[in-house]
């Protein structure tokens, strides 16, 4: 008989403490947002805030929609953290201190530094709307989203793999793209928040791996159904004032397209990095169902590739509510 979910939870959770500290870095020794700010107690600051301000000044339309809508992502963890706290095997669980309810609390406090740090830096670039992102930021919460994972330990923890993995190459690429237009302070923001987000995934792998250790026909059939639901964005209901549910979303996409931030490629080749690291073509012991969401699965890459090389990105800007021309 298959191992229930709330079964292989408890035999994990046991190792989770040693995961924790193996994935997430000490408080006391943690960057914080204003080692990356100006200093609004030194007297300097005036100084330093106009240097900021004026690096900010060239940067590209699309990449600051993307830059609001990486922030506006980051700030919606309230969502993120109640739907884990929700999953089968951890919202069971009595104690306050268990190893996944740790996780998932620590795992949120290292995630928040990363909006917080975005949005002072965007209100001091000059450049943004403030209020009117911070109306996006709200709707988002207010909104929730839909990933469809339900409260399922294994597609959840898949999911985050994957949309981890999404949020580095996403935050990476700003990064570089922010060196390139002469920022080299926001280049080295966004490349710390680019470094959390790896080892995140790392972590949400290794559940994974271990999870494939005790119930592989279990993950296989969960990963196929989240690879034929498509892996949505966590902000794919983001809209802006006076807009339906979502409505901003495509354009936000279409932005970090055109400046290749995030790309239709880029999706092919986290699944393909995933399929890799969980050796899916060497799993054993799978049930004939799990045998056959394999085959989906390692078949997937090719025919997305396909459809790719027929996929157009608008090149229309969007004017978004978020930026002060």
């Amino acid at each position: 008989m298959d191992p229930s979910r709330i079964e292989v939870m408890r035999h994990f959770g046991k190792e989770m403490d040693a995961l924790s500290m193996e994935f997430l870095n000490p408080i006391d020794s943690n960057w914080q947002p204003s080692d990356f700010l100006p200093d609004s107690t030194r007297e300097d600051f005036i100084e330093e805030l106009k240097e900021l301000r004026e690096a900010c000044r060239e940067l590209p339309y699309d990449y600051l929609a993307v830059l609001v809508g990486d922030c506006i992502t980051e700030e919606a963890l309230p969502t993120y953290t109640s739907w884990l706290m929700c999953v089968e095997g951890i919202k069971q669980v009595d104690e306050p201190d268990s190893g996944w309810v740790k996780w998932v609390r620590w795992w949120t406090a290292e995630e928040n530094r990363h909006g917080d740090l975005l949005n002072k830096y965007l209100y001091l670039s000059g450049r943004i709307n403030m209020r009117e992102m911070e109306t996006s930021t709200q709707w988002l919460l207010a909104d929730g989203f839909d990933i469809g994972t339900d409260d399922d330990p294994y597609r959840n923890f898949i999911y985050t793999s994957f949309q981890e993995l999404a949020t580095n190459i996403s935050h990476r690429r700003t990064a570089t793209l922010a060196k390139k237009f002469g920022n080299g302070h926001l280049s080295k923001i966004c490349g710390k928040i680019a470094s959390d987000e790896m080892r995140h995934a790392k972590a949400y792998k290794t559940f994974i791996s271990k999870f494939f250790e005790v119930d592989a026909s279990g993950v296989m059939l969960a990963f196929e159904d989240m690879m034929r639901k498509k892996i949505v964005m966590p902000a794919h209901f983001l809209r802006e004032t006076g807009e339906k549910i979502g409505e901003v979303f495509s354009h936000f996409s279409d932005s970090a397209q055109r400046l290749g931030v995030y790309t239709t490629i880029d999706y092919i080749e986290i699944l393909e990095s995933l399929l890799n690291d969980w050796k899916i073509d060497k799993i054993t012991g799978l049930n004939s169902s799990a045998e056959r969401a394999r085959d989906y699965l390692l078949g997937l890459p090719g025919r997305l590739r396909r459809i790719a090389d027929r996929t157009r990105i608008p090149q229309l800007e969007y004017e978004f509510k978020w930026i002060s021309r």
